[in-house]
Order: C-alpha cells, then structure tokens, then sequence
C-alpha cells in the first residue's frame, strides 16, 4: 500500500523551507516510493474545502527550487486554531475544522517545518487525531530548544553580518555611529554572531542587562584613541536601558535601533543612524549550510516516519542529526548563554555589551 505523507510550513518564512519541502518530497519518493502532499497556508489551508493541497512531483521539484527563499507552499503566522480571531473581533476554536479537513487527505503522517509556537500548535492540534507527526526545527531566531541549529538562522546571520560590511564604510566616510537592529524576538543570537563576524564595537542582546552610559563611555574610549565612526548592533528584542526617559527620543513608536540612535547622538554629540533590517533577514536565497541543515533534517523526518516514530523533532547536535520527543521542545526557549563561546568570543575581542564600558 502507497503511503501518502503532509509537509507544511508555519510561522514567518526564512531562508531553506524550499529546500526542506524538496528534500523531503525526494527522500519520500525515491526511498520508499510514497506520495507527498503540500499543505499550502499553513494551517490556514485546512479550513478551506476542499482543503488547499498539492500533491508534490519529485520530477519538478528541482535544484532551483533549494536556491530559493521563502515556501512555495505558503505559510501564516495567524490563526491559532484554538482561538482563531472571527470578523466581530471575538475567537472561536476551529481546531475541530481543522481536523476534519486533514482527515479528508487520508495521508499516513505529517511533517510540519515551524518555530517552537508553530511546533506547539501542531502538535495540540494533532494529538486527538492518532496521526504520526515529525517536527522541522525552522526560525531566524534560533532560539528552538534541544537543537543547536534551525533552519533560517546562518542566511538570516549572513544577511546581518552584509549589512555591517556595508554600514561601516559609511560610517566611518561621516564619522558616525552605526546603528543597526536586527530581528531576535526573545533571544540574541542573531546579533551576537553577527556582531562578531561583521568586527562591531557594541552589541546589545535581551539576555546581558546592559545600561546607555556604558555604551555611550566606550564609544567615548574608540574617540579617544583615534576611532572616528563605531558599529552597534541591537536585537529587537534588548529593550531601552534603564535611563530617565527623554521625551524626544522615547516616543512608542520608535523601535529600539531608532531609540538607541537618537539617544548615542545626544549623549556622544556624534551623528548617529539607525538601520532596521527587518524582513530584509527572511526572503534572501538561503545559504549553503542552510540548504545542508534542511536537506539533512527533511531526510531524517522522512526516515522516522518509515520507523513508525512520532511526536519527535528532528534536530542538529554536536554535528549529527538526532531526533527528539517534541515535548521536550515546545513551551522551552534556548537563549543566548550569558557565559557561552560567544559571549566570551565577544568580550574577548573588545565587543561592548553594554554592562560594562
């Protein structure tokens, strides 16, 4: 008997989900002849009827399909099936349409590819239905418990890292302070490994408490022995420090990037500017070690599926694929270490957290 499986994306897009969705499609067919439906929208597809699916052609999914960003299948970071929001504004569980739309593809198992809420989600939503479900770990954050990688980190890390090559040559042309925010919604591990790899002076990340008069004092000491421009870079997520409030700088909309720029131009007297990468970190062509991360995990998801395994994720350790019970990934966030390799790496090499000058 053909068995069929589901793949689909959830949460915001990063770089590698085409390759995962490939990978997996070609493991599925070409190691134990079964079919591959793409669920397109995420969960979102589910309450359509007939519920919006593609069955996946091996023969068309080629390597063009791994070089690029985004998911062709679609994916939302809305909706929560147990509290989906309704046009009067009130939220009704639709969990249970969700469901009866699954059942209607009659697959054997589902691969979902998402971050640490994505991979809850599913699997809350999956649970009544006895259907066998793999997790793919995936977010620019990184911040997926019990692997060391997801999918979406390195391009998202590149992507920061260019734009630092780019900021400093303009920096110092004007002698300014380069401020530039990268995404990191509760964790910095985006900023930290791009500071480090693109040589910034500051980096400020949620996890180090960190005050403006350190960073202004060690902006200070690069001006003092001959520095004319400086590189900072702030995850989203690093919140303001705990100045008093300035009435011109710390109006609600500003994000943190616009916030710590204004402030560095008053307390430095430098000209200071803000860059905000925002989605720019997302829809880039994936790099090669992500494109091998999703390979490597599409593969081995398929293979616990044909070992009758389920309601485990897939994920990168110590340089080998392993795999996980998802009950010891969702509800967890992994954090930057404030005594991690890279911190240290950072402190190491001048890099001012802002907890000391």
């Amino acid at each position: 008997m053909t068995k069929r499986i589901g793949i689909l994306t959830s949460g915001g897009d990063c770089g590698g989900l085409n390759a995962t969705i490939r990978a997996v499609a070609l493991r599925a067919h070409h190691g134990y002849s079964w079919t591959t439906v793409g669920l397109r929208n995420g969960t979102l597809g589910l309450l359509d009827r007939p519920v919006d699916a593609v069955e996946l052609d091996p023969d068309r999914l080629d390597a063009a399909l791994a070089r690029q960003g985004g998911t062709f299948l679609g994916s939302t970071n809305r909706g929560d099936p147990f509290a989906f929001p309704m046009p009067d504004g009130n939220k009704k569980d639709r969990s249970g349409e969700m469901i009866a739309g699954l059942k209607g593809l009659a697959l054997d198992g589902l691969i979902g590819v998402g971050g640490d809420g994505s991979l809850d989600i599913l699997r809350r939503l999956l649970m009544p239905t006895g259907l066998a479900f793999i997790g793919v770990p995936k977010t620019i954050d990184n911040d997926v418990s019990n692997t060391e990688r997801a999918i979406g980190y390195s391009t998202a890390v590149a992507i920061a890292t260019e734009a630092l090559d780019r900021l400093q040559p303009t920096g110092a042309s004007h002698e300014r302070v380069m401020v530039l925010e990268v995404m990191g919604r509760d964790a910095g591990h985006i900023a930290i490994a791009a500071a480090i790899a693109g040589c910034a002076d500051v980096v400020l990340i949620p996890e180090v408490r960190w005050h403006l008069e350190h960073v202004v004092a060690h902006i200070a000491e690069l001006r003092r022995v001959g520095r004319t421009s400086a590189l900072v870079v702030v995850a989203e997520a690093a919140g303001h420090s705990d100045e008093a409030a300035d009435a011109d700088s710390d109006a609600p909309y500003h994000g943190v990037g616009e916030w710590l720029a204004r402030r560095l131009s008053k307390a430095t007297g430098a000209e200071a500017r803000a860059t905000v990468l925002g989605h720019v970190q997302r829809g880039a062509m994936p790099t090669a070690e992500d494109r091998l991360l999703a390979a490597a995990l599409g593969v081995r998801a398929v293979d616990l599926l044909a070992d009758g395994k389920a309601d485990r994720m897939v994920a990168w350790w110590n340089r080998q694929v392993i795999d996980v019970p998802l009950a010891k990934v969702v509800g967890r966030s992994r954090t930057v270490d404030r005594d991690g390799a890279l911190v240290r790496t950072a402190r190491a090499l001048g890099i001012c957290l802002g907890d000391k000058a």
